[in-house]
């Protein structure tokens, strides 16, 4: 029988990604509220978007047999209440809450897997006399217990710099703190945890090294990985500037106890029936492994390397998950033995005069077979002004790339790079 998988925030791309996904039946796919409401909105609120998306699923004229959530919250808060109401597998609201609050998760990783942890403290942003309850020495990071990506996350060396950081922080917070809010207030919060609630602040001592981040699921307490990934920073050492799959920069054994790790902290927090991605930093200086976080859905970053690699996206694993079966991924069976995605960056503002035209991505296409070019901005977009941007780069488009071998990799990002033009006009 055919099956109703729902997915909020549909986009043509995952339409496309889950095209590669075979089910016994088979299935078909509907979209559950509007990327625009879930992602691009200026404001959110939590409750209403919830409302929506109960409205929707009610009027549905069939059964609902799967939701599953691939965008970070509030599509990730939301999908564990939807799915419970209607009897589905999924986490628990507590244990996805418990992983998507920056400070609440960093005091489960270190009751569970301490050795991994790196210092921290909370503290309220709106305080003006916040500095003064951080026990860190500068240089450390700065960010909400709540941002999409790396927003309003700032690396800061001395008090003249955090007071940037907190002043920027406190204009532009509310946006995500303020619906979090309204999901936290479903559980209980511990009392180390609450500060000021959605707008509290993590600050974070830096760790150095080398990034990996194994992908899996947890199914009826049976914990699996299907891939582990590069993250690999761009020349400033702040911003990812590929993500490449599988994995190599790490040794065998580091990566088995990342696995490891993973695991134990899932355990510790009751996470069950859902998909999860960690993400962790391995200091081949000192040996010492550093767990950065843990996020409790598959990533849409990682799903077309997958297809290029695996033969089918990994929405294969968070369907079965979400129908309640035992999951399964091919191995190695794609086009490619390597895959990336891969940032095209701008490191200064200014108005985007000209994107690469549909002629010269058909043109790179035809060179590279099964290359996707995602343009993310368009004439008339001041770079500053767009959303889910970190603070030190502005993302002009994403590349998806598969290759016979490393080398040919790079080599096909370069050439990506020169063959897409943009224009800018300055700003001042």
């Amino acid at each position: 029988m055919t099956k109703n998988v729902f997915v909020p925030g549909l986009t043509e791309l995952q339409r496309a990604e889950i095209s590669t996904v075979e089910i016994s039946g088979g299935l078909r796919l509907h979209g559950l509220l509007d990327y625009e409401s879930l992602v691009e909105a200026e404001e959110f609120d939590f409750d209403e978007l919830l409302d929506r998306a109960r409205a929707e699923l009610r009027a549905f004229d069939g059964s609902v047999d799967a939701i599953i959530a691939h965008w970070d919250f509030p599509t990730s808060v939301i999908v564990p209440i939807l799915a419970a109401e209607h009897g589905l597998p999924a986490p628990s609201l507590d244990s996805v809450l418990r992983s998507e609050h920056k400070l609440w998760s960093r005091v489960l990783q270190r009751e569970s897997v301490p050795e991994c942890v790196p210092d921290f403290c909370g503290f309220d942003p709106f305080d003006p006399n916040a500095l003064d309850s951080i026990d860190l020495d500068f240089p450390f990071w700065v960010k909400p217990v709540k941002a999409h990506s790396s927003q309003l996350g700032f690396e800061v060396r001395d008090r003249a710099e955090f007071a940037a950081a907190v002043e920027t922080i406190r204009a532009e917070i509310g946006r995500i703190a303020d619906p979090f809010d309204q999901a936290l207030a479903r559980v209980t919060v511990p009392e180390e945890v609450r500060v000021a609630g959605g707008r509290t602040c993590l600050a974070e001592q830096i760790v150095t090294g080398t990034q990996a981040a194994p992908e899996g699921s947890m199914a009826d307490g049976e914990y699996r990985i299907h891939g582990v990934f590069d993250m690999r920073k761009d020349a400033t050492g702040h911003s990812f500037a590929h993500l490449d799959y599988p994995a190599r920069t790490v040794p065998e054994s580091v990566r088995d106890t990342m696995i490891e790790v993973t695991e134990r902290y899932l355990r510790h927090v009751g996470y069950d029936n859902g998909c999860f991605n960690s993400e962790f930093m391995w200091d081949a200086d000192t040996g010492q492994l550093w767990l950065i976080e843990i996020n409790t859905r598959i990533s849409q970053s990682h799903s077309d390397l997958f297809v290029k690699v695996d033969g089918t996206s990994n929405h294969t694993v968070a369907i079965d998950v979400a129908l309640g079966h035992a999951p399964e991924m091919p191995h190695r069976k794609g086009h490619f033995a390597v895959a990336a995605q891969c940032m095209v960056p701008c490191y200064e503002d200014g108005v985007v005069t000209r994107v690469p035209d549909k002629s010269r991505i058909d043109a790179l296409r035809r060179r590279f077979p099964d290359t996707v070019v995602n343009i993310d901005v368009a004439p008339g977009d001041r770079l500053s002004q767009l959303p889910n941007q970190d603070p030190y780069r502005y993302k002009l488009a994403t590349l998806y790339l598969g290759a016979a071998d490393h080398d040919e990799l790079e080599q096909r990002y370069q050439d990506c790079l020169a063959a897409l033009p943009f224009e800018f006009e300055e700003v001042d």
